[in-house]
């Protein structure tokens, strides 16, 4: 078999494949990255869920974001699951069903809180980083610091961006236009503000890929990825 007659599922069969996705608000991380992980027969890990399902425990709770410890402890001790299947969205804190709860707004407003927590984010980085060795590194991880901290050692590592004007339309799509456009800019550009004091998951480090979706639809946004990913590890052309 030539390396242009390997199917996508068929990609490093048998073998390790992390596909490590970082990027901006917006820039579409999260679908194109199930669109991905469907496409090549891998496991799927959104990780910014992980920090929106702490800091939705923090507001139930009523833990004190300005409490860095506590905030720490929260990540630490809080029972977090999640689904692993691209095509089925579940996340559960403590047993609790919270997987539209984490996508409301004002979670995408406090957030920011976790994420910039050390020590919160240390945890939860060991979490992701035990749930890709669980799902035998066949698997899609998504975030913010994905490339160079959770999964640095990936077959394949890529940026997918989009530009300020496109990002802003899809995250408001995918608000359904509940959203005004400070609302949509808080949301997106200010939360990216606040994350990047303490990760820069805007320029590709030494080996990562870029791919700019901003005049991409979706599919072939889907195909730009895989692509990346064929080249990272010598797969050959689509078949």
């Amino acid at each position: 078999m030539s390396n242009a007659d390997v199917t996508e599922q068929q990609i490093r069969q048998g073998k390790s494949l992390v596909v490590a996705v970082d990027g901006p608000s917006g820039s579409g991380k999260s679908s194109v990255s199930k669109a991905v992980a469907t496409r090549l027969g891998l496991a799927f890990l959104d990780t910014g869920a992980m920090y929106r399902s702490v800091a939705w425990h923090c507001l139930n709770g009523r833990i004190s974001f300005a409490d860095a410890a506590a905030v720490e402890a929260a990540a630490r001790t809080v029972k977090m699951a999640q689904s692993m299947d691209p095509g089925t969205e579940m996340f559960t804190i403590n047993g609790i069903n919270v997987t539209a709860a984490i996508r409301e707004p004002k979670i995408s407003e406090a957030v920011s809180a976790v994420a910039t927590n050390l020590g919160a984010r240390a945890e939860l980085i060991r979490r992701q980083q035990a749930l890709i060795a669980e799902h035998g590194r066949r698997i899609v991880v998504e975030g913010r610091d994905i490339t160079t901290v959770v999964a640095p050692d990936a077959e394949a590592r890529l940026i997918l961006t989009a530009s300020e004007e496109a990002r802003l339309r899809r995250r408001g799509l995918q608000l359904g236009g509940t959203q005004s456009a400070e609302q949509l800019a808080e949301q997106v550009l200010a939360r990216d503000a606040k994350d990047s004091t303490v990760v820069d998951f805007q320029r590709a480090a030494d080996g990562v890929y870029t791919v700019d979706s901003s005049d991409l639809a979706f599919d072939a946004t889907v195909d730009a990825v895989i692509a990346v990913v064929r080249r990272a590890v010598n797969a050959g052309p689509p078949a």
